[in-house]
């Protein structure tokens, strides 16, 4: 089957063709935000650090920034430092050269103040903006699109609708030669025995249980109890009791397919089929996970609502819940209470996800991408010590 994307210099295919504003440290955030806000094809990706990090954290952040900037639904990227961070501007910016030739440095303390370097950097955007204008789509297999799947705010039809019917998607992109990434490693608890069944081999299902266990572990040695958060005081309300059952609603996502490979937070799916990623619950840090691995677009159902997007990726909401729909309409693209209302399908549904993945891929903006939900963050793994 084939689709149309925009090929990139490394080989790999996005489904937009944005301008990333990359920020190394949190001191420059407010200058990314201001270039980006004058130029409408550009993001920008703050977040609060890039000081301050020591280790694997710091190795981590940097990675992440590299990944955004060598996402292929970016075009062309524009670092933006100011000199005495810990993220060193330059290194960044070679790293993500060698992959995206449009690519240009700004660092603060080397040219001058926060008025300076917006009109600056609006200039150099506005100079990629010409050679992204001239560059077109290409028809390309639909094998080459990688999709995250994730849920937040779920409700009771979350498990028994959304989820299923974006399974019923998954089974079919992979079966097409796409690849699927799912993570959420908090939300997993209970659901071991299904996803050993799912496993490929034993090496996949003894990576995700260890990671699971670490979740469990920490919470113990922290003197937590994760009841407290898994499931959260919303999902409670939205009729989902344990932390088993909210993981077994969740893990329908990603259907029968076998998962036939599991790696880190922030390296990269490789293999054609469901790829697990270790990434925590949280919306927009597990966004970040499925984006690092590769993901073009991420489906993201909720029955309470949420209207987050992400920076590197249009979302696509779905939820089945009537009511929230009717309340929150212009952040959904789906509704499929038909499914609860037993009006529709669970296959039915799988088939609109499908269609509207198609869409998405080539060029229908999404709901969140409208309202100008372009959320991003980075994962801290260590804590402040300096």
């Amino acid at each position: 089957m084939k689709i149309k994307m925009y090929k990139r210099p490394n080989g790999s295919f996005g489904v937009r063709n944005r301008i990333a504003v990359i920020p190394t440290v949190a001191c420059v955030n407010h200058v990314a935000e201001k270039i980006a806000s004058l130029v409408p094809t550009a993001d920008a990706y703050t977040h609060p650090y890039g000081c301050d990090q020591l280790g694997y954290d710091l190795e981590l952040s940097f990675n992440c920034l590299k990944k955004m900037g060598t996402h292929p639904n970016n075009g062309a990227v524009l670092v933006l430092g100011l000199c005495c961070e810990e993220i060193i501007p330059k290194k960044l910016y070679e790293e993500i050269k060698k992959e995206q030739p449009n690519t240009e440095l700004l660092v603060m303390q080397e040219n001058g103040g926060t008025d300076y370097c917006v009109d600056l950097g609006v200039k150099i955007c506005q100079k990629f903006e010409n050679i992204l204008s001239s560059q077109k789509r290409v028809e390309t297999d639909i094998s080459n699109l990688t999709i995250g799947v994730e849920c937040g705010g779920s409700d009771f039809t979350s498990g028994i609708a959304s989820n299923p019917a974006v399974g019923v998607f998954t089974d079919k992109i992979c079966f097409l030669g796409g690849k699927v990434v799912f993570g959420e490693t908090t939300e997993l608890m209970g659901a071991e025995g299904i996803i050993e069944n799912l496993c490929e081999n034993k090496e996949i299902f003894d990576f995700i249980k260890g990671r699971i266990k670490n979740v469990e572990d920490t919470a113990i040695n922290m003197h937590v109890d994760l009841r407290g958060t898994q499931p959260s005081p919303g999902n409670i309300e939205g009729g989902l009791s344990t932390i088993e059952e909210k993981s077994l609603g969740g893990i329908c996502k990603i259907g029968s397919s076998k998962i036939v490979d599991a790696i880190g937070f922030g390296q990269s799916a490789e293999k054609s089929g469901v790829t697990f990623v270790d990434t925590p619950g949280n919306d927009i840090a597990c966004s970040l996970g499925l984006g690092c691995a590769g993901a073009q677009i991420i489906i993201f159902t909720t029955g309470k609502g949420t209207p987050m997007g992400f920076a590197c990726a249009p979302v696509i909401k779905v939820t089945a819940n009537k009511n929230i729909y009717n309340i929150m309409g212009e952040n959904f693209d789906l509704c499929l209470s038909d499914i609860v209302d037993g009006e529709l399908s669970i296959k039915e549904g799988g088939e609109i996800v499908f269609n509207k993945v198609l869409e998405t891929a080539e060029g229908t903006q999404t709901a969140a991408e409208k309202l100008g939900h372009r959320e991003f963050s980075l994962y801290r793994v260590s804590p402040i010590l300096t």
